[in-house]
């Protein structure tokens, strides 16, 4: 069970780092980003992101830019969190497949 204090920091990373997609994603047609939910390890040192992205066909591709890019995103992260965090985590990127999933398992319902 999680505590308190990480739970408050997984909603802070998680609202920062939607703002943070949001502002890069406007610049950009078509594309939409949205992080789902965020893990903080227990010592804060390692944040697991979970991405929802649309279209999911470039879901891999934008994937594989955004690892590219997490030292300037966890940069970014650090500037707006510098009087809650002492040290900002490391970030490690992944899939949210959710509603890929629950899409799939309504198609296989419907037949």
């Amino acid at each position: 069970m999680q505590a308190t204090r990480q739970e408050k920091i997984n909603r802070l990373v998680q609202k920062e780092l939607s703002e943070i997609f949001r502002l890069e994603t406007a610049k950009t047609t078509g594309v939409l980003i949205s992080v789902s939910h965020v893990r903080v390890s227990p010592d804060l040192s390692v944040a697991r992101v979970h991405l929802s992205i649309f279209p999911s066909a470039q879901a891999p591709e934008l994937l594989a830019n955004i690892n590219a890019n997490a030292t300037a995103i966890r940069y970014d992260l650090a500037q707006r969190l510098r009087y809650q965090l002492r040290r900002t985590p490391e970030l490690t990127f992944y899939i949210d497949d959710s509603l890929d999933y629950i899409e799939h398992i309504d198609q296989l319902l419907g037949k």
